[in-house]
């Protein structure tokens, strides 16, 4: 089957903790499959935000358990995020996260709603080796759908640890025009993902990028 999407992440189900393979039972209860699920959870919401690959789901809780009036959306494709994400929520009775267990583009790819107040890419995938550049998540087409659904003046935050997909991702903003600078810093040390503070303890620097949506 040919698919829509270059693939931007390797899916691997890797190893498994009881305690995750016990949370991914609950993954009925709190995923969403469609932009109209989301729409219909976030009525009850002041706010509606968007993390995409939340990993270990530690900037998530954290985002979660400070705003219970933002209703948080959670996207990941390996099984072990999801499953320590969902057995925290379940255990600490959270109830306003939501999760889209797959590639996102496959959410975005659906009717257009202008529906989330901010969304949040964490150290995406690199993609080192120039022949994989191609698979990067950020490009022009993906700017266009994140654009597409986010509210007028919406926040967009993205990050990497690698130098060279800073510079392509800041040339990518540049030529989609969708998006312009912020001085509003959406993260702190206390919010820093695993592979945030990898990158830093390796000596790599985090490049942020704090965009707004143009009007």
């Amino acid at each position: 089957m040919r698919l829509k999407f270059l693939p931007s992440f390797v899916k691997r189900r890797g190893r498994i903790t009881k305690r995750q393979e016990k949370g991914l039972k609950l993954l009925n209860k709190y995923s969403i499959s469609s932009v109209n699920d989301i729409k219909n959870e976030s009525m009850k919401f002041k706010q509606c935000c968007l993390e995409i690959g939340f990993g270990n789901a530690e900037h998530l809780i954290y985002q979660a358990t400070e705003n219970y009036e933002t209703l948080f959306i959670g996207s990941e494709v390996y099984m072990s995020g999801i499953g320590s994400l969902l057995s925290y929520l379940d255990e600490n009775s959270i109830s306003n996260v939501r999760v889209f267990p797959d590639d996102i583009r496959m959410l975005l790819d659906q009717d257009i709603i202008e529906i989330f107040d901010s969304i949040k890419i964490l150290c995406p995938d690199p993609w080192p080796k120039d022949k994989h550049h191609k698979r990067r998540l950020i490009n022009v087409g993906f700017l266009q759908m994140l654009n597409d659904f986010l509210k007028s003046n919406g926040s967009l935050y993205i990050s990497t640890d690698w130098e060279n997909y800073a510079e392509s991702i800041k040339d990518t903003i540049s030529r989609s025009e969708y998006f312009v600078s912020s001085n509003e810093s959406y993260m702190n040390e206390k919010q820093l993902t695993k592979f945030e503070k990898r990158g830093i303890d390796q000596g790599r620097k985090i490049f942020e990028f704090n965009l707004k949506k143009k009007i």
